[in-house]
């Protein structure tokens, strides 16, 4: 489960430089820089990323999903939509309590892993859509279910590296699921969390010096500076060690170059899933010659897991107003003295 954590986090933040043609046009409701979509009388229109669907009105809602990537099963989950989802892939990696009582009572399907999906038993459940992220390895895969009258639709929720636009994939969600105005209204009140907590955030008197994530064999991936993640330590007012970064990936380093700029640092977060410090130095021994390992504290994402599955890559990616307040709460304890951390965990 290490491995496939660090693995995520290395591909999240790496494939994120790739770049789309921005939408600007005023006739869409833009979520971000790379999605939106237009309700016109007879048509819903989306555009993701390279993709454009139109879905004719009188199709909508899809009722029968199936879903091929936890972070999306967030969102159905946010909206009360569990019941609408027919198959799932690796549900080893799902955290939903309901999702995996429906999937043990068969009536949520596994239809595969990440390595390989069963296109028959997918046929098989005639399904009115499909989410996922897109994998140009897929593409095959992708072709023969189109070809077989089956709704594929790539939502790359991951690329998005402002919090709030990746809780904002909710209202597409809302509007092709009929959830529409409880979309919104979901939206707007981790908006509004969001933003009354940035504002807690700010009444620090002090801004502690920040590292992230870890190494993965003789490289560092810190985040870019304008990454998600780098997003998240800004808007809760602590200095990142590469907050003058403009990259929106990952940026590689040796052990050598992070150990000269965290001389400073009291906060080391996303430093895996290890369940203690004593872990992290056996794997490898040079975290052991930082500063913030020795006398400051270290934060893992390990507060909500079982077994495989981890929820900061299911419910956290929706509920950016959750992720912000665990963040505030490790940086500025003091402004929420009675909060306990929900998805971060101290390594002791």
């Amino acid at each position: 489960m290490k491995l496939k954590i660090l693995l995520l986090i290395a591909f999240w933040t790496l494939i994120s430089c790739k770049r789309e043609p921005k939408i600007s046009s005023t006739d869409w409701v833009s979520v971000s820089g790379r999605v939106a979509y237009k309700k016109e009388v007879d048509v819903f229109k989306l555009k993701s990323g390279n993709f454009s669907y139109d879905f004719k009105s009188d199709k909508l809602p899809f009722k029968r999903v199936i879903v091929l990537n936890a972070s999306l099963i967030g969102y159905l989950s946010e909206l009360g939509l569990e019941n609408n989802i027919v198959g799932v892939s690796s549900p080893e990696y799902i955290y939903s309590d309901k999702v995996k009582q429906l999937i043990a009572d068969g009536k949520i399907q596994n239809i595969g892993s990440d390595q390989k999906y069963d296109v028959e038993k997918i046929i098989s459940l005639q399904p009115d859509i499909i989410f996922t992220n897109y994998i140009a390895s897929f593409e095959n895969t992708y072709q023969l279910l189109k070809n077989n009258g089956v709704q594929v639709v790539f939502l790359d929720e991951y690329l998005e590296q402002k919090p709030l636009e990746r809780t904002g994939y909710l209202k597409v969600f809302g509007e092709l699921l009929g959830k529409d105005k409880e979309a919104e209204l979901r939206y707007h009140e981790i908006e509004q969390n969001y933003d009354g907590l940035k504002k807690i955030a700010l009444t620090a008197s002090q801004k502690p010096a920040v590292l992230a994530n870890e190494m993965y064999g003789s490289v560092w991936y810190l985040p870019g500076g304008k990454t998600y993640m780098a997003n998240f330590i800004s808007d809760a007012n602590a200095d990142y060690i590469l907050k003058d970064n403009n990259e929106e990936k990952s940026v590689t380093m040796s052990f050598e170059e992070v150990f000269s700029k965290s001389q400073q640092v009291t906060c080391w977060v996303n430093a895996g899933n290890h369940i203690s410090k004593q872990v992290m130095v056996n794997i490898n021994p040079l975290y052991g010659k930082l500063e913030v390992f020795k006398s400051g504290k270290v934060y893992g994402i390990g507060g909500r897991e079982k077994e495989k599955a981890n929820d900061f890559f299911e419910s956290g990616v929706v509920r950016a107003d959750g992720v912000l307040k665990d963040y505030i709460k490790i940086f500025h304890p003091e402004l929420l003295p009675d909060y306990q951390l929900t998805y971060m965990k101290e390594l002791q």
